[in-house]
């Protein structure tokens, strides 16, 4: 059990969060209430049953219940709603910027519009900044179990909002679906402007994580576990000051780690990786950003100074400008 002192250092410590699917911000209470205004049948009696089927086996189990969550979603409303929740939650946690992560294709496959997704979604961005002063960024993710034409048709769309957006992202099933199938997507995205990353070395292999720096030429690696499998990546990751945005509670919940005890966070950091500590999709495994903190720091024994440390990186992993990250690392610095 983290001290009490440890833990109030915890949500008290300005951070940044990198990995954030706002689709997996959903929690039960919510989704049967805009399911109940949108007519939507759910296949569970309550929020409570939802809840006691969140036992993962794997990536894909989470994915299933992932997607039939995210279909109540139908309006702008809908995603503004989604959107404020998230904000509301962390910033009693002290999240003073968030790069979040959308799913176009798991909205608009579905035949919702592309722009009630992200008008939804932009505004509750813009409000957090006013009510909280929370910055804000948006990455759109790619669904790599589909097509890279799909993928293109996205990006396409997603031309239209570009000032809206940060950063192109890659997720959904890992297995079989490798970095190397959305090379021209990515090249096409980075003509237009856009930083990108992409999930890779979570339950794939280190060789996607080679792939998405050599191929799609990632600025950040999401998850990105088992790199350690290779020596060879880890001296690059380092030389190269590649992060990596790490979600410990996800790896416990999807089996990528049997008990957190065994979790790689702090072999790591020994070998002097960039290491970013977030929440995945919270709703779903079982905290946000500080439980996220504070689990890891229970579970490995981490101090005061290795949580600061971990704070740092992760405004010095963002896509901030200099300015701002140099007056949220003072701020990090400061903190006691």
């Amino acid at each position: 059990m983290v001290k009490k002192s440890l833990k109030s250092f915890i949500y008290g410590i300005p951070k940044a969060e990198l990995h954030l699917h706002i689709e997996g911000t959903f929690e039960p209470e919510l989704m049967f209430k805009i399911a109940g205004r949108n007519n939507v049948r759910l296949p569970y009696k309550s929020a409570g049953d939802l809840k006691k089927a969140y036992d993962f086996g794997n990536l894909q189990d989470f994915l299933d219940i992932y997607y039939k969550g995210a279909s109540v979603l139908l309006h702008e409303r809908d995603f503004y709603d989604l959107t404020a929740a998230y904000f509301s939650k962390v910033r009693r946690q002290n999240v003073r910027h968030a790069e979040i992560f959308f799913d176009p294709q798991t909205h608009t496959g579905r035949g919702v519009d592309f722009g009630a997704v992200i008008r939804g979604i932009h505004r509750a961005m813009a409000d957090a900044e006013k009510k909280f002063g929370i910055t804000s960024m948006l990455i759109m993710c790619f669904l790599r179990h589909l097509d890279e034409k799909s993928a293109m048709l996205v990006l396409k769309q997603g031309l239209k909002y570009k000032k809206w957006i940060s950063a192109v992202g890659l997720d959904s099933s890992e297995k079989g679906n490798p970095p190397s199938k959305f090379k021209r997507v990515f090249a096409e995205a980075r003509k237009h402007g856009f930083f990108a990353v992409a999930h890779a070395g979570e339950e794939g292999p280190a060789e996607y994580v080679r792939q998405s720096l050599d191929l799609l030429r990632v600025s950040r690696i999401d998850h990105g576990n088992n790199s350690l499998d290779d020596p060879a990546l880890i001296r690059r990751l380092v030389s190269e000051k590649i992060p990596l945005t790490v979600c410990p509670l996800s790896n416990l919940k999807l089996r990528v780690v049997k008990n957190l005890k065994d979790h790689p966070l702090k072999k790591m950091s020994g070998k002097g990786l960039l290491v970013t500590i977030n929440s995945d999709d919270p709703a779903y495994f079982g905290g946000y950003i500080a439980e996220n903190y504070s689990a890891v720091a229970d579970a490995l024994g981490l101090d005061k100074n290795a949580i600061r440390k971990l704070a740092e990186n992760s405004f010095a992993a963002s896509f901030l400008d200099d300015k701002s990250k140099k007056k949220l690392l003072s701020e990090v610095k400061n903190f006691k």
